[in-house]
């Protein structure tokens, strides 16, 4: 969709919004339920890149420490607690500017994801650019979906990340996509920018062809010791409208609700499921920020009335539209 479009929706009365939201959920979701994701970070801290949101840049004084990659076994341990509490998609991520093939993380990362996707569980991994080939040996290794969010618009990324570039993340997408894995991509609100960079950041998104197996909405939690360590809440209602939009705009992704939801209520959450939210991520522990316990999420959907959506470890990549361009290029 594009800016003036997405645009025209955001300022929509509230409730009217929500209405077209819920009609285009239902329509491309009749399984009303919620999948549960657990993220572990397996390589914490110590990174290059200079995001200006994130505590495990080794450019800022934070009170995350750098430590190595994960031993498999640990990860194991914690993939299968994960399954044991509910979750059907295990989501890895390790804090580097990018993996290169022929190393020996590069190998590790691979040994690790081979075994967690014995598990039956769906398999995600975040680690940065990634090139073509190194996209085909993790889709073959068995990853479902990567992970590679664009944050905000184009505009404002200059103002949050100076290591690399908007065109670097959107490569990293589309080899992504060649390989044929699903697409994780999403954003983070509160980062200083504009309700309109959000709507840039979504019309981006929105015209990836094929369009993303999933989104994140995000809302910063400021880390002490960054940059953004200051940022303002994001509000309520402006969440509630990026999540309706997001629904509309990219109708068959699931739209998770992702970091932040220690500030949300349980009256916010409900107006995100409501929304079009079918996601969240679960557990103690969200990277570096803390997280929702599980048995206040389970009480949460139980409320609901929600259920919890089983894994599809055979999801394959949604089909690019041979009518458009590929997008990004």
């Amino acid at each position: 969709m594009k800016f003036n479009e997405l645009k025209a929706l955001f300022e929509l009365p509230f409730f009217e919004l929500l209405k077209q939201a819920r009609t285009v959920h239902e329509a491309n979701w009749d399984n009303p339920d919620v999948q549960l994701c657990t993220l572990l970070s397996i390589k914490t801290g110590g990174c290059s890149e200079d995001c200006s949101y994130c505590s495990q840049s080794a450019r800022y004084n934070t009170e995350v420490e750098a430590e190595r990659l994960m031993e498999k076994r640990d990860v194991m341990e914690r993939a299968l607690a994960a399954k044991a509490t509910g979750s059907t998609r295990f989501c890895m991520g390790a804090a580097w500017k990018g993996v290169r093939g022929g190393t020996k993380r590069f190998e590790q990362v691979v040994e690790i994801i081979e075994d967690v996707a014995k598990l039956g569980m769906e398999v995600c991994v975040t680690l940065g650019e990634l090139g073509p080939e190194e996209a085909k040996r993790l889709k073959k290794a068995g990853v479902t979906a990567y992970n590679h969010n664009l944050d905000t618009s184009p505009e404002h990324y200059p103002n949050i990340v100076t290591t690399h570039t908007y065109e670097d993340r959107l490569r990293t997408i589309r080899n992504v996509q060649d390989a044929g894995m699903s697409v994780c991509c999403g954003g983070i609100l509160g980062l200083g920018e504009t309700n309109d960079d959000r709507l840039k950041m979504l019309e981006v998104i929105s015209e990836f062809n094929p369009q993303p197996e999933s989104l994140p909405i995000n809302s910063l939690m400021p880390m002490p010791g960054t940059p953004l360590e200051g940022a303002e809440p994001v509000d309520v209602f402006d969440l509630v409208r990026m999540i309706a939009v997001a629904r509309i705009a990219v109708p068959k992704a699931k739209v998770r609700l992702s970091a932040g939801r220690t500030r949300m209520s349980d009256e916010t959450q409900a107006l995100c499921f409501f929304a079009g939210a079918n996601s969240i991520f679960y557990g103690e522990k969200l990277l570096t920020t803390g997280n929702p316990a599980v048995e206040k999420d389970q009480a949460l959907l139980a409320k609901l009335g929600l259920g919890t959506l089983a894994p599809n470890q055979e999801l394959a990549a949604p089909a690019a539209d041979k009518e458009k361009p590929l997008c990004p290029a």
